[in-house]
């Protein structure tokens, strides 16, 4: 099987999508240039869990560009952009994704992914990486069960030895996988993505920041100006969310923090900081933004007001509590396609976005493909590290050495026409120095 899809023949207008993300991603465009010379990925076996949109794709283009053999999966159940998955499988990638699949088929797209032996792996929140451990570790799971029903019988220990490295996307999986490394179960070397400058600087930041929003208007039309919004979490993603309700015209920008440093920076960037618990009885549009488990509770739901509206931002769909929601609801119904109205034994409504799951991939198509363009030129730099450090990188979560970082802004800079100064050789000499400094 070389591809599995909801429609093959959407592939004509996926590739309109691919090719208009390719005309707003000059810096990967660039490095597709570079690879297809060079050929630094000839032979290699790339299987990638990622979200499939079309700026994936242009990911995607360039990897194969540089000679790999690419397997896409999703990296979750809603994300897939149905027309991008069919335009790639005519182009010969190995895909196996459509939107809307259910737990078994998920895992069985992972176990796809597995399943072609891959010796580079790339992630978005860990579920490849994360599976094909307990696989090789022998961890029986559901999650497992489904992954072997396409993955077949095979040494799970002998491929996962020869895996060179990985990458990951996204702060989740960093999360996950440095608990892995800590734990001493990581078995091949990451490059944690996410943590290149050129990354979360811009695309936790502007791009969740204004895709969040352009999901949750998209789900419901509502009017931001006049709303009280809160925040749950102020890392780069809360800040960038905070950022965007502030411009958009929110009455308050209510953060909710645990971090002491975080809560502080954002009462200095001009926001309200309390703790869910308050926050929780005057808000209008709640945003988890925090990467952890039950950021907002039963608890909470049940003293918001009449009408409040619930979205998650974070990767996994684990940050509301949308069991406790489903088990105490008298009433529910599907308002508009990704908005479900629940009534509560109280008798207010809530309304809950996208299932609970990434509402900017869920009922939008996620970050602009301009933001997108350094987040995947570090992808497609991190394969090639990898392919040229295979062996020398230690176990471990690692990240993209500063000179690739620095060369992805500079040719962002370059493609949008501008231009920055450089240091003389005296200014050079002079901060690489001690013995002048202070005279």
């Amino acid at each position: 099987m070389a591809y599995k899809v909801k429609d093959v023949s959407l592939a004509e207008k996926g590739r309109l999508l691919i090719d208009w993300a390719e005309r707003h991603m000059p810096v990967l465009m660039k490095i597709r240039e570079r690879f297809i010379k060079d050929k630094p990925l000839e032979g290699v076996k790339i299987s990638a869990s990622l979200h499939v949109t079309k700026e994936t794709a242009v990911l995607v283009r360039t990897l194969v560009a540089g000679g790999a053999t690419v397997t896409l999966v999703p990296s979750n159940p809603l994300s897939t952009q149905d027309e991008v998955a069919a335009a790639l499988a005519e182009e010969g990638v190995h895909v196996y994704a459509w939107k809307g699949m259910n737990e078994r088929e998920y895992y069985n797209a992972i176990g796809f992914a597995i399943s072609q032996e891959p010796v580079v792996t790339m992630d978005d929140g860990a579920d490849l990486t994360v599976t094909l451990h307990k696989l090789a570790l022998g961890v029986k799971s559901s999650e497992t069960n489904y992954a072997l029903e396409t993955a077949g019988d095979r040494d799970f220990a002998k491929l996962i030895s020869g895996v060179y490295g990985g990458t990951e996307e996204t702060t989740t999986g960093v999360i996950r996988l440095r608990a892995m490394a800590k734990e001493g179960t990581l078995r091949y070397p990451i490059i944690a993505v996410n943590d290149s400058y050129t990354k979360y600087l811009f695309d936790n930041r502007y791009g969740t920041g204004q895709s969040t929003w352009d999901g949750i208007l998209r789900a419901t039309n509502i009017l931001v100006a006049g709303k009280i919004v809160v925040v749950a979490g102020y890392g780069w993603v809360g800040r960038g969310i905070a950022m965007r309700a502030k411009g958009l015209g929110a009455r308050r920008v209510i953060v909710t923090e645990v971090n002491p440093v975080r809560a502080l920076e954002a009462v200095f960037d001009g926001f309200e900081v309390m703790p869910m618990s308050e926050a929780a009885e005057v808000g209008d549009i709640f945003i988890t933004a925090t990467g952890d488990i039950n950021a907002i509770t039963l608890d909470h739901i049940l003293k918001m007001r009449d009408g409040a509206v619930l979205a998650n931002a974070g990767h996994f769909n684990v940050e509301i509590d949308v069991a406790g929601l489903e088990r105490v609801a008298a009433e529910k119904r599907r308002i508009r396609d990704y908005v479900v109205e629940y009534r509560l034994p109280n008798g207010k409504r809530v309304y809950l976005l996208a299932e609970g799951r990434l509402v900017n991939l869920v009922a939008a198509e996620g970050h602009p493909s301009e933001v997108m363009d350094m987040s995947f030129s570090n992808q497609a730099l991190a394969a090639e590290y990898i392919v040229r450090n295979r062996g020398k990188l230690q176990l471990g979560v690692h990240k993209l050495p500063d000179e690739l970082d620095m060369e992805v802004a500079r040719l962002k800079l370059e493609t949008m026409g501008i231009r920055i100064d450089q240091l003389t050789e005296e200014q050079r000499r002079y901060i690489t120095s001690w013995g002048g400094l202070g005279t």
